[in-house]
């Protein structure tokens, strides 16, 4: 007679699991699953063993059945002490218990850890009162978040954001807990719609501010908390310092400027000898590494920039302490260059820590449309604008500056074995209506020019290029560590490198370069300008007072942070200088454009800092003008489309990059934004300016 068919039903990975025994040993047993899949069980994992019903017909009659036991009233019936599986469907179905009646007491039993937990093979314990009521209080917590969950996810189907979603809009989008319910909520609403997180919200209509999103974005990834400043005072000079005799010193910044880190001066003009003083704020007397307000710096590593709102690198307050005010003596890093007046070559230099009077602060919104090549060249040329009687008294120390500025930008262009080239001007940024608490997109935007190289722009663009190359050099020949920006050649593909070591700027044209001209708005400047000021005090045995020593780990960490941290507030700069261009476009009612034709169906407007992709540029060459009908404007991708209407006639010269004013790449070609696609780098100003001053 045929033996019959065994079955076992068995514990694998922790899920009850049940199939035919083809063979069996001591201490395990060779299953064969309904899906034909054979395991090897140890003997001590099976549970139960039967003959009859199959499985496939057990399995789903027990389970049936275990959905309807009553937890609370096995519970009840449970003994105390430890007990079988089998011995609570007795007591729960009563003596005699069927196969299918105990394996559905397993089933619920296996299902209910807070109301029995396991204590070995189909053994179990319930627990105790106190901890049920505690494991059901969660279990219901769960339930109604899971409700909640569920609730907020059909609104954002239906298209509406529910408010507790709309308050941590931000957070979801930037940096989510995924733990979070609002979070749980948008991710299943987007897979039930098959739309992006982003998507789905703003169909929800929970964006409602484009300018909001990238500030926030931008805040949430780099001040996470908050822009403030924690309550710190500009501590004071703890030496008296000499008065710099005879100076009477001049800045020239944007009117928006707070941060004045530089101001010139010129003395003995006619005499055939002439002193140049690049007097630059000095916050390293006062500010000392790992102090309160170094750590707080150390964490910005740099002033952020863009249209109508600034994020400084340190407390308007201490700024205010050190910055180059008119009207006083200021205390200031001093480097003074002794100048034929004749050939203009630099004779000697000497650097001083002093009192500097500022007797003026130049700005450029107000003066530049007078003060012209012109005017500066000829004495007797009227001024083509009404300047103030104390910038006219200046004439001679401009002219001088001027003189200077194109005899060492003609030099450096030597070196660099080719001119540089500023073809395109400056675009500047002014908002109309800005509140105290910063932009909120909806300002009215004028969009200016300067012209790249203009007479005040390369008098203070070539001043610091001295000092930075100067005290560059001259920590290196003391053997000082410092931060320097380098550059192997003008060859494509050859970028700027910040690095410890005194090598060449060949975009510049210079030896060396070290940023020590902006220590109130970018942190290598301060380190810099702490070990120039060990240099000043202690000459040849500077490198065992300085701050930072040769190799010293701690200044490859700060090159690191302030790289990307620099790099990323640009790239923030380029996008809110992108939106409030396109925010232009909407508020002119601008619809056509002429443009230029770059590559790869680019173009690039002639009159706005915009580049956008366009339909029908076949058969363009490179600079042909153009005129392109504007597509759909996205503010909050930062992406504009257009079509080209007509060939206009006549060819630009278009390079792929232009130099700045410090002689480095700067790209025109950044390609549009689009939310998770940042724009290229740009390298900025000589060394004072904000990279791209805006109001």
């Amino acid at each position: 007679m045929k033996a019959p068919t065994l079955f076992a039903l068995f514990e694998e990975a922790g899920k009850l699991q049940a199939g035919r025994v083809l063979s069996s040993a001591e201490a395990s047993h060779q299953i064969e699953l309904e899906s034909g899949k054979r395991l090897k069980v140890k003997a001590a994992h099976v549970l139960l063993t039967f003959d009859q019903p199959a499985p496939a017909v057990l399995l789903p009659q027990a389970a049936a059945l275990a959905a309807e036991i009553d937890l609370d009233l096995a519970w009840e019936f449970a003994p105390e002490d430890e007990f079988g599986f089998d011995a609570l469907a007795q007591e729960y179905f009563g003596a005699g218990a069927t196969l299918v009646q105990q394996l559905a007491m397993l089933l619920r039993l296996h299902d209910a850890p807070h109301y029995f937990r396991r204590a070995g093979k189909g053994r179990y314990r319930k627990a105790s009162a106190e901890v049920l009521q505690q494991a059901l209080a969660a279990i219901a917590r769960k339930q109604a978040v899971q409700a909640q969950i569920d609730a907020w996810a059909a609104e954002l189907v239906a298209g509406r954001c529910p408010e507790p979603v709309r308050a941590q809009l931000y957070r979801i989008l930037f940096k989510p807990d995924k733990n979070a319910p609002e979070y749980k909520a948008v991710v299943h609403a987007a897979r039930e719609t098959h739309l992006s997180p982003l998507a789905l919200l703003q169909r929800a209509g929970a964006i409602t501010s484009a300018y909001q999103f990238h500030w926030q974005r931008f805040l949430h990834e780099y001040f996470p908390r908050g822009t403030g400043f924690p309550a710190l005072a500009a501590p004071a000079i703890g030496e008296e310092l000499p008065l710099a005799a005879g100076v009477a010193a001049f800045s020239i910044d944007d009117s928006s400027t707070t941060e004045i880190d530089d101001a010139l001066s010129v003395q003995g003009l006619g005499s055939g000898s002439v002193t140049l003083g690049i007097h630059i704020a000095a916050p390293g007397l006062a500010i000392t590494p790992d102090s309160a307000l170094d750590r707080v710096a150390r964490e910005r590593l740099s002033t952020v920039y863009m249209p109508g709102h600034k994020i400084t690198m340190l407390p308007d307050a201490v700024v205010q302490g050190y910055t180059l005010q008119a009207g006083g003596a200021r205390p200031a890093v001093s480097l003074y260059l002794r100048v034929d007046e004749a050939t203009l070559e630099i004779r000697d230099a000497q650097t001083r820590i002093e009192r500097v009077p500022i007797a003026h602060n130049l700005r450029h919104d107000q003066i530049d449309a007078a003060i012209t090549a012109a005017w500066l060249e000829d004495p007797t040329a009227p001024a083509t604008a009404e300047l103030p009687d104390e910038v006219a008294a200046l004439r001679p120390q401009l002219a001088f500056l001027w003189r200077l500025a194109q005899a060492c930008k003609a030099r450096r262009e030597a070196v660099r074995g080719r001119p540089e080239t500023f073809t395109r001007p400056d675009y500047t940024f002014r908002l109309e209506g800005v509140g105290a608490d910063g932009p909120t997109g909806e300002e009215t935007v004028v969009i200016g020019t300067r012209a790249r190289g203009a007479p005040l722009d390369l008098i203070v663009a070539e001043a610091m290029i001295l000092a930075n190359s100067h005290w560059g050099r001259w920590l290196a020949d003391l053997g000082v560590p410092g931060i320097y920006r380098s550059q192997a050649s003008l060859a494509p593909g050859i970028k700027v490198r910040m690095g410890t070591k005194a090598l060449p700027h060949a975009g510049i044209g210079v030896p060396c370069y070290a940023w020590s001209t902006s220590p109130l708005r970018r942190y290598t400047d301060l380190v810099n300008q702490w070990q120039i000021i060990a240099c000043a005090r202690h000459g040849a045995t500077a490198a065992l007072a300085a701050p930072f020593k040769p190799k010293d780990a701690a200044l490859l960490a700060i090159i690191s942070a302030f790289d990307a941290a620099y790099t990323a507030y640009g790239q923030f700069q380029h996008a809110m200088e992108r939106y409030w261009t396109l925010r232009y476009l909407r508020q002119q009612g601008i619809t056509e454009l002429e443009a230029a034709y770059l590559k790869d169906n680019l173009v690039r407007a002639e009159t706005l800092p915009l580049v956008l992709a366009a339909l029908g540029t076949e058969g363009l060459q490179r600079g042909e003008r153009v005129r392109v009908r504007l597509g759909t404007i996205d503010e909050l991708t930062l992406e504009v489309t257009g079509t080209v209407l007509e060939r206009l006639g006549g060819v630009e010269a278009v390079a792929d990059t232009e130099d700045t004013l410090e002689g480095e790449a700067d790209d025109p070609l950044a390609a549009p934004l689009t939310v998770a696609v940042a724009v290229d780098e740009a390298e900025p100003d000589a060394g004072t300016a904000a990279p791209t001053p805006t109001p």
